[in-house]
């Protein structure tokens, strides 16, 4: 289904574009284009075998316009577009839609904005999503091969639908520094002059900031630094699609692992059920071998499989016949410690 990728995501660009331009967030404009646009027919003419599929591939596209780096608007016409197609979809049962574990905490958030913007539409559609479970929780936001190599096509982003987030930079310009620069000398200048014709000095002088271009300078780096650090991850998702690539996350999980296996290679290794009475046999064949002179204590060599079992078998036999002996001759002394002459005792019978 990967060659129908370029035409689902034009087609939902089109969609979006058309909910961008109304410039509202409401479920109720949505509707409109999408049955203006009959976007549901989007699922017919395909074959039985290909529903799933193909159903699949048409959740996956819409879902990345539910996710960074676009605008509040274009998330929420996300939203609504996840929404209709789940529910217009022709696969039985319904296919979910795919989440990765870590873009679940940008939804949340985008739960949390809306609810405090009172944009009461997308939160009631996202809680219905939760509801009837439409999301497929994942560990990587697209399915892995064993031992195949694929390289899916990056397709460009829509420019119109991202945020404006190089805005302060394009505002701070080096002209623009400079006529500030030019512009707060000047109004310096002004103050001390009438501070001093006026002989007292006055108060609002020392309210001018000395090192208002190098702060502002300063915080319009920090804030270009900040957006890096918060758009690599996305766009590290949209090459690999194996989730964020940042070095702190793959740090902790190699520590995770490290702890795991050390944890499990320190524990000692225990002898299975079956095999412990074997243990025991042995250790007291060794013990039983001790007193033997078949082999000297001071003889580091160890006997063969058969020396054992042959000494083993010999001892036993040595044990058996000296139980043997033993319960005979107790039975002979109980036997003969009674006389034959001793009369013998019969009780009479009453009448």
């Amino acid at each position: 289904m990967d060659y129908c990728r370029k035409q689902l995501k034009s087609d939902c660009e089109q969609l979006l574009s058309r909910f961008q331009q109304s410039d509202s967030v409401r479920f109720e404009v949505f509707s409109e284009i999408w049955r203006e646009m009959k976007f549901s027919h989007i699922f017919y003419g395909t074959l039985s075998s290909e529903r799933r599929a193909f159903s699949q591939q048409v959740l996956d596209s819409a879902c990345s316009f539910f996710l960074p780096p676009f605008t509040f608007q274009i998330r929420v016409g996300g939203l609504y577009l996840l929404y209709s197609l789940f529910h217009s979809q022709t696969a039985e049962p319904r296919e979910p839609i795919r989440l990765a574990l870590k873009d679940w905490e940008e939804v949340k958030k985008f739960e949390v904005d809306a609810a405090e913007a009172q944009h009461l539409d997308a939160v009631y559609i996202l809680r219905q999503l939760l509801h009837r479970k439409a999301f497929y929780f994942t560990a990587m936001p697209g399915p892995l091969f064993f031992r195949v190599k694929r390289k899916t096509e990056r397709l460009p982003l829509c420019e119109s639908f991202m945020e404006r987030a190089s805005r302060p930079q394009e505002l701070f310009s080096v002209d623009l520094l400079e006529e500030l620069s030019n512009v707060h000398e000047h109004y310096e200048r002004l103050k001390t002059s009438i501070s001093s014709s006026a002989g007292e000095p006055d108060p609002s002088v020392n309210l001018i900031r000395r090192d208002l271009l190098p702060q502002l300078r300063n915080t319009v780096l920090d804030f270009h630094k900040w957006q890096k650090q918060k758009t690599a991850p996305c766009e590290a998702d949209a090459d690999g699609g194996e989730g964020t690539s940042a070095q702190q996350e793959s740090s902790r999980r190699a520590e995770l692992l490290a702890s795991i296996k050390s944890k499990s290679y320190g524990q000692a290794v225990e002898a299975s059920k079956a095999r412990r009475h074997r243990q025991v046999e042995v250790e007291s064949a060794g013990h039983d071998s001790g007193p033997s002179g078949s082999a000297s204590l001071g003889d580091n060599r160890k006997l063969s499989l058969k020396a054992r079992t042959d000494e083993n078998m010999q001892l036993r036999g040595k044990m058996w016949k000296e139980t043997v002996s033993s319960t005979s001759l107790c039975h002979l002394t109980t036997l003969d410690s009674v006389p034959e002459d001793a009369p013998r005792k019969f009780m009479k019978f009453k009448w």
